[in-house]
């Protein structure tokens, strides 16, 4: 049996994969000065990117929560998958063949990467029976609703046959196990044994961001299908319905790009949006839209300002209603604009194309109203506005909507909106909002998010009972300003600075405890050539001193190119060696007010001071 994968072969995938694609198919990142990218963290809940990537280093921080790492470690925190697993994941990737060294301990798995082969076989499975003759009734129904053959293959719909083991013969044959293939969701247990639990069915894969099949939604063909209508794989290891999106991996190019996402209803109104080229276009797997759907569309938008928008469509019928309404307690989750648009005589996408063909799709967006007065406008639709009553109640029925909305500015323009679709008094619905406020406070409060800048001002946490150093714990000092500056210099730069000085650099003892021993650990960096070098010498810094080490690595280095850059670098190691030196000088002052002038002594401190001279006027004309 293989054993573990050779070293040089895990070096050589990690220098040749790129952390930023990786990470960029979870997170929308932004340039963040040089060599450096941020984005919104994916390991904790945030409304400003803490969460920085400096591919050159091949290296993930976040300064909000703290967690680090490797290409590697984030395959492993995100996909949660063994070292070995996130190997061999990034070297199919880019197509190296490892090699396993004989002897040593067999590879470890989860499980997780046959549940992904499973589900990956049984797409291709449905995909090819959807050619065959039996599924012309399939092909009917995506006909009908004007899908061709390119439209299916772009979505990767397949056919499901009627008979109950046709894909969990096919599988069992390509090797699954039973227990694989339930695991997997993809074959349920009878009395009789397993049976393929999508039968008689069109079957749409579900992916998750990267595009890695996870599960199936599958819509019933035939009318003696006592099942639901729409049947989904239930919830297993890899798929979370509460956390998938149909068409994220298509879209989420278009929605980090156009900073706008479009939220339909299912699958048809998904390819119907696409095809009729809104690429933005999302839905939810048999379950109503909530905060784990908002989370992860604001790392693939970049949701940190309120420049972008999402769009709902929704039905106008109860049903409809009462799922704009649940969506809304949860938008305001979202820094974007939220709107809701609805089609012309309650038509959703699928149908509209049919129609009236893709530009009423495309023209279905602008109809779009704000969110906030999409709710308005069905809290009141209940009351007789044409009664003093019915003002009465639709008022103290809508003012916790305008009470809660967070900006101080839109506030008060819908105060004004809501007094004009009640006919009141501005002033009378001001205190109705405001006495709303007041009441809804402490629901309000848990709801929305801190308030700007909390992120950053997070007091120190305790690790291990010893108080982690962070930048932001540093001294406001020259000296462990330099410091500090040198060691993000090296971390980020060293492997194109000239290695003497960073040497002389190093061998120096710094006056900041936390930073001397950063610099003791990358002091002993063995190679600072080597791809990932400075990766390496981070997880040898001791506690409490590694988040110090890592934000180093991952801060932005003030400079405006990435020559600019490598020569401030250069130039602050200078300045630590020219400090040294200093320091050595006026040690030598002081010893020769101590000696005769004339002695043995004194000559020997003249000769190192005029030796100290030389050398500093050399190292700063080599600095001009």
């Amino acid at each position: 049996m293989a054993g573990r994968i050779r070293q040089a072969d895990v070096d050589e995938v990690k220098a040749r994969t790129n952390i930023a694609d990786i990470i960029g198919e979870r997170v929308a990142l932004k340039s963040a000065g040089v060599g450096s990218l941020k984005g919104l963290c994916p390991f904790h809940d945030e409304r400003s990117p803490s969460f920085n990537v400096r591919p050159q280093a091949g290296f993930y921080h976040c300064f909000g929560c703290g967690e680090s790492g490797d290409v590697y470690s984030f395959l492993r925190a995100m996909d949660h998958v063994t070292f070995t697993e996130a190997v061999e994941r990034l070297a199919g990737r880019i197509g190296y063949a490892l090699h396993y060294e004989d002897g040593g301990a067999a590879p470890e798995h989860t499980g997780r990467a046959r549940l992904y082969a499973a589900n990956a076989a049984a797409a291709e499975f449905f995909r090819a029976q959807l050619m065959t003759p039996d599924a012309d009734i399939a092909r009917r129904f995506l006909g009908q609703r004007g899908f061709d053959a390119g439209a299916a293959a772009h979505f990767g719909v397949g056919y499901a046959p009627k008979g109950w083991s046709g894909m969990h013969a096919a599988l069992r044959a390509q090797g699954f196990t039973d227990e694989e293939l339930s695991s997997a969701g993809l074959v349920s247990q009878g009395q009789r044994g397993v049976y393929d639990r999508f039968r008689g069915r069109v079957v749409w894969p579900i992916r998750d961001v990267t595009g890695q099949v996870i599960g199936f939604g599958a819509r019933r063909l035939f009318d003696d299908d006592n099942g639901p209508k729409y049947l989904n794989t239930p919830e297993t290891t890899i798929y979370k319905k509460a956390q998938v999106l149909y068409g994220l991996d298509l879209a989420k190019r278009d929605i980090s790009r156009e900073h706008r996402v479009v939220v339909v209803e299912g699958y048809t109104d998904v390819m119907a949006c696409h095809l009729a080229g809104i690429t933005t276009a999302i839905a939810t797997c048999g379950t109503a839209f909530g905060s784990d759907h908002i989370t992860v569309l604001r790392r693939v938008m970049g949701d940190d300002s309120t420049a972008g928008e999402v769009v709902f469509t929704f039905d106008p019928d109860a049903a409809g209603q009462k799922a704009a309404l649940r969506a809304f307690a949860d938008a305001k989750r979202f820094n974007a604009q939220t709107y809701v648009a609805t089609g012309p005589q309650g038509l959703d996408p699928c149908d509209l194309r049919l129609a009236r063909g893709d530009g009423a799709v495309r023209a279905l967006l602008e109809t779009k109203v704000p969110m906030v007065e999409f709710v308005l406008d069905q809290r009141i639709a209940g009351y007789d506005l044409r009664s003093v009553e019915g003002r009465v109640g639709a008022l103290r029925t809508a003012a916790p909507v305008v009470a809660e909305l967070r900006d101080p500015l839109l506030q008060p323009e819908y105060v004004r909106v809501l007094a004009r679709r009640l006919g009141m008094d501005t002033e009378d619905v001001r205190r109705e909002v405001e006495r709303a406020a007041r009441g809804g406070a402490g629901g309000n409060g848990r709801r929305d998010a801190p308030a700007a800048g909390a992120e950053a001002s997070q007091p120190p946490t305790v690790d291990d009972g010893a108080l982690k150093v962070t930048l932001a714990t540093l001294p406001r000092t020259p000296d462990a300003g330099l410091e500090r500056d040198a060691l993000m210099g090296v971390l980020q730069f060293g492997h194109r600075m000239d290695a003497s000085l960073v040497g002389r650099a190093l061998e120096l003892p710094f006056r900041n405890q936390p930073l001397d021993a950063v610099r003791s650990a990358v002091r002993e960096a063995p190679d600072m050539q080597r791809p990932g070098w400075s990766v390496d010498a981070v997880a040898t810094v001791r506690e409490p001193y590694r988040s110090l080490a890592a934000e180093l690595l991952a801060g932005d280095f003030p400079a405006l190119s990435d020559e600019a850059a490598v020569a401030s670098a250069g130039d602050l190691a200078r300045r630590l060696v020219l400090r040294g030196l200093d320091r050595e000088k006026a040690e030598l002052l002081g010893a020769i007010q101590r000696v005769p002038a004339d002695s043995d002594e004194g000559r020997g401190i003249r000769l190192r001071l005029r030796e100290l001279d030389a050398r500093r006027q050399a190292l700063v004309d080599e600095g001009s």
